[in-house]
């Protein structure tokens, strides 16, 4: 598997880094509200609050800035996928958690997934991140694999299940249904996906 996560040329100071965490966060907020193409070093210069010259020392160009917002927007999402009450993505009562604390988040109505928004647009515009979004993207389904492979392990899947395509299909269901929330402005859509998707997946359960 690629990465995304690139370390800094050189060795940088806790100033350095905090400098550069504030810089890759003030561009990912800019980038998910109005796009890449949208959004320029002085927006970003103003909203983290640093000088022209402190941006191109950490960011010589932008598409430099907009991979790292690639990796943070992953690092973002697989970190939310990790929350304690989420557990492993290993159960069904876990997997519906997941997709009920996406339902009820306004986010999806605002702009979509942080991460895929970004990637459906530079993937397009930008062909040298491909493989930055490929590998966010996998890092994610890997969560959802690892959770099913378990329960299918304990016997709580059936043996045919494929935990490989059953992750595909909720990563599937989450991106289309956040994009239209973000076209309806409400989260029918992102619900009916996603529990959609979750009946599929159900559908393995083992016979006890």
């Amino acid at each position: 598997m690629t990465t995304t996560r690139e370390a800094p040329a050189r060795k940088l100071t806790a100033k350095g880094l905090a400098t550069r965490e504030r810089i890759v966060k003030a561009a990912a907020e800019l980038i998910y509200e109005q796009g890449a193409q949208n959004t320029n070093n002085e927006q970003i210069r103003t909203a983290a609050g640093v000088s022209g010259s402190q941006l191109t020392r950490h960011f010589p160009t932008k598409e430099s800035l907009v991979r790292a917002v690639l990796a943070w927007q992953a690092d973002t999402i697989v970190a939310r996928h990790q929350a304690p009450e989420l557990g492993e993505l290993d159960s069904f009562a876990a997997l519906r958690r997941w997709a009920d604390s996406y339902i009820a988040s306004q986010d999806m109505l605002r702009g979509g997934c942080t991460f895929g928004s970004l990637a459906a647009e530079v993937v397009k515009t930008e062909p040298a991140h491909r493989d930055a979004v490929a590998d966010g993207f996998e890092r994610w389904q890997e969560l959802f694999k690892r959770g099913l492979s378990k329960m299918r392990e304990r016997g709580e899947l059936r043996p045919e299940a494929d935990p490989a395509a059953l992750a595909h299909l909720l990563a599937a269901a989450f991106q289309g249904g956040a994009l239209l929330d973000q076209a309806a402005g409400e989260s029918t859509p992102l619900r009916d996906a996603l529990y959609g998707a979750l009946a599929y997946v159900e559908s393995f359960a083992a016979e006890h």
